[in-house]
């Protein structure tokens, strides 16, 4: 079912589960071709997934969504019941929206269709592995939204205390002179805040800045 581990920390560790022998060939071969990357373990079924996870503990699972057994999405939910930073990537003939926003919604990182160029998969992996989700590219009109909210949701996860309180009061409309008041700041600390919350967040002003915290509904 699986194969031997190997013992290079620096790469990026991912178990194959797919019901197809020859797939889950073509997947290892794919990846072979990245020095960054190692793949540690193969399952042909969740199950087998779900039994050994613990065993390898991989940065990613790649699988696909329809497989002999409790398929894709049911394992996700399981795994991730188990192991909440579990990071999945879909690997799918499926390209409708209820499958991509099905699979966002049990807690997948990543969707990637089997008719996309090789390097999407490759490209998925480095993404999902730093954190981030990724979709292909000929999906991302579909949920673009819901990916959207959540790579905000998780960059604001991250403030701290302070950072979160000036981050409401700019989206309030305030100027940074009244939030210096209102918290008994000086200015230029609120100014520094500010600096650090547009970068955090990767965006110019506040504007931009007022509109992903509705997006979130911080109000």
């Amino acid at each position: 079912m699986t194969a031997p581990l190997l013992e290079n920390a620096s790469k990026m560790t991912v178990m194959l589960v797919d019901d197809h022998a020859v797939v889950r060939a073509g997947f290892r071969m794919l990846l072979a071709t990245e020095s960054d990357i190692d793949v540690i373990a193969e399952a042909a079924r969740g199950e087998e997934l779900l039994s050994c996870y613990s065993q390898y503990q991989p940065d990613i699972v790649v699988m696909d969504l329809s497989m002999t057994g409790i398929g894709g999405l049911e394992t996700t939910r399981r795994l991730h019941l188990r192991e909440d930073k579990a990071k999945v990537i879909i690997f799918s003939v499926h390209y409708e929206k209820v499958y991509v926003q099905r699979a966002l919604e049990a807690g997948v990182r990543g969707y990637v269709c089997k008719h996309a160029h090789p390097a999407c998969l490759i490209d998925a992996i480095r993404v999902v592995a730093k954190g981030d989700i990724y979709l292909d590219p000929s999906l991302r009109e579909i949920s673009g939204t819901q990916i959207e909210t959540r790579n905000y949701q998780r960059i604001i996860d991250t403030f701290s205390p302070r950072e979160f309180d000036v981050f409401v009061l700019l989206a309030k409309g305030m100027t940074a002179h009244q939030i210096a008041d209102t918290l008994c700041l000086s200015y230029k600390t609120i100014a520094n805040y500010a600096t650090t919350i547009r970068r955090k967040l990767n965006i110019n002003s506040m504007v931009q800045l007022a509109q992903i915290a509705s997006l979130l509904n911080i109000f």
